[in-house]
């Protein structure tokens, strides 16, 4: 955001103040409904809770669900716990039965109960249809509210049928097409279905190439698909053929955004991702049990020094490069780690294939290890003035980056076909790792060449 746009949300934000302060409904409403509603949302998170209290008199349930829509999921308890139940219930009423599920996930279960209670039976019965899907799947994304048409419709007639139930559908762009069993059999653009002639039929203007998902499928997944596709939307079937949901593009985008903040969190040995609003008690207890492990490998790395004590009394220069090693290999496993983990998020693995991403990242381990280890083995020895602890050195790196780089593309594949997110071989658990596999590399590297070393 540019500074006149910043400075022209301001003055708009102290009108709206102004007519709230002063009660003056009608220019409130004005005001504040002429914006956004990201902008909207906005507002609410940044203002104190009495004056959203107030805002809730002027709007409708519509108006605010409209809002609601636009606060991110993990923040937004508080807002409905503020609000009157009653209140509250109407506005999930009024959301995309999708967005009212998400957000009914993320609060306590027997507010939820209440809240469904309070609702009319049918918005209730709808969100009660989806809140039993397991969570990150397609059933737990989907939205039911969507047009469908039948195969044996006109154009006149679906068009007809499509006016009448546009108004409360997520998106109309495209168009699924069942038979009489209710199972999906073809799609149809809205383009086509403008330009086709009134007495034609669906059947023959449809396309009969559908994609779709089941209902099972993990969003990560469903993500990949809408990306490599471009689709807008994607209808949602059970194991019969069955249309259940669609989900659209806007969805999508929310779970990109969860799965790569999920991701990054496990990669920074987190649980989940801090939010600037938590106490230094629950951010703590969030990083805590990651930090606890690698405590204890770390310590690990410690006794395993300790074993070769004898060596470091008798060379004790030997001590200055663990560093330097330890480094080198964990950045080293770090990146090569990287690069897996993306290729499995993306697919990209699946294309190229594991062993050729394998091979491709132990090359370029070996590439990186002998330019590295030549270099340092003429530094230390020029340093030093011993051409025996420069090759120690310059070959201990040259064989721990090829095997740090080894492990950071293997880990996370071996946990990927155990079912395991590879986004928990973390940069930090690996980096620990590589510590132990360079540590040994190079002290038994130097007690092979304690001889030439004394």
């Amino acid at each position: 955001m540019d500074h006149l746009e910043y400075e022209e949300r301001m003055n708009q934000w102290a009108m709206i103040k102004d007519a709230l302060f002063n009660e003056q409904i009608d220019q409130f409403r004005a005001e504040f409904l002429d914006m956004h509603p990201y902008d909207q949302a906005k507002i609410f998170e940044a203002v104190e809770d009495e004056v959203r209290l107030q805002i809730y008199t002027y709007l409708s349930p519509e108006e605010v669900a409209d809002v609601m829509e636009h606060i991110d999921y993990d923040e937004i308890e508080p807002f409905f716990t503020e609000m009157d139940p009653r209140f509250a219930a109407q506005v999930f009423a009024e959301m995309s039965t999708d967005d009212a599920v998400d957000i009914l996930n993320e609060l306590d279960k027997n507010k939820v109960a209440s809240f469904l209670t309070i609702m009319d039976n049918d918005s209730a019965d709808e969100i009660k249809d989806l809140l039993h899907y397991e969570e990150k799947t397609a059933g737990s994304i989907m939205t039911t509210e969507f047009v469908v048409v039948k195969a044996s419709m006109t154009i006149k007639e679906a068009m007809g049928h499509l006016r009448k139930e546009a108004p409360d559908a997520e998106t109309i762009y495209y168009t699924y097409v069942i038979d009489e069993e209710k199972q999906l059999v073809g799609v149809i653009s809205l383009r086509d279905l403008i330009i086709s002639e009134e007495d034609w039929m669906i059947s023959d203007v449809m396309s009969e190439r559908v994609v779709s998902v089941s209902v099972g499928e993990d969003q990560e997944e469903i993500a990949r698909m809408m990306r490599d596709y471009d689709f807008l939307a994607l209808p949602v079937v059970d194991f019969q053929q069955h249309l259940l949901g669609i989900i659209t593009v806007d969805d999508i985008m929310d779970v990109m955004e969860e799965e790569a903040s999920d991701d990054y969190s496990k990669l920074a040995a987190i649980s989940d991702v801090d939010s600037p609003d938590d106490h230094a008690f629950t951010s703590a207890k969030k990083r805590l049990p990651w930090l606890i492990i690698l405590l204890f490998l770390g310590s690990f790395t410690a006794s395993l020094i300790g074993r070769f004590e004898a060596t470091l009394d008798q060379v004790a220069v030997l001590a200055i490069f663990i560093p330097l090693i330890a480094g080198m290999a964990g950045n080293t496993g770090t990146q090569a780690l990287a690069v897996a983990v993306r290729g499995i998020a993306t697919g990209e693995i699946y294309k190229q294939g594991k062993m050729k991403m394998v091979f491709r990242e132990a090359g370029t381990g070996l590439i990186t290890g002998v330019s590295c280890g030549a270099l340092i083995t003429l530094i230390v020895y020029f340093w030093q003035g011993n051409i025996y602890l420069g090759l120690l050195v310059g070959l201990s790196i040259m064989a721990a980056l090829v095997v740090a780089t080894l492990a950071g593309s293997l880990v996370p594949l071996v946990m990927h076909r155990f079912n395991i997110d590879p986004a928990v071989a973390s940069g930090p658990f690996i980096t620990t790792i590589n510590d132990i596999i360079s540590i040994l590399i190079y002290f038994g590297m130097a007690t092979a060449f304690m001889g030439l070393l004394i």
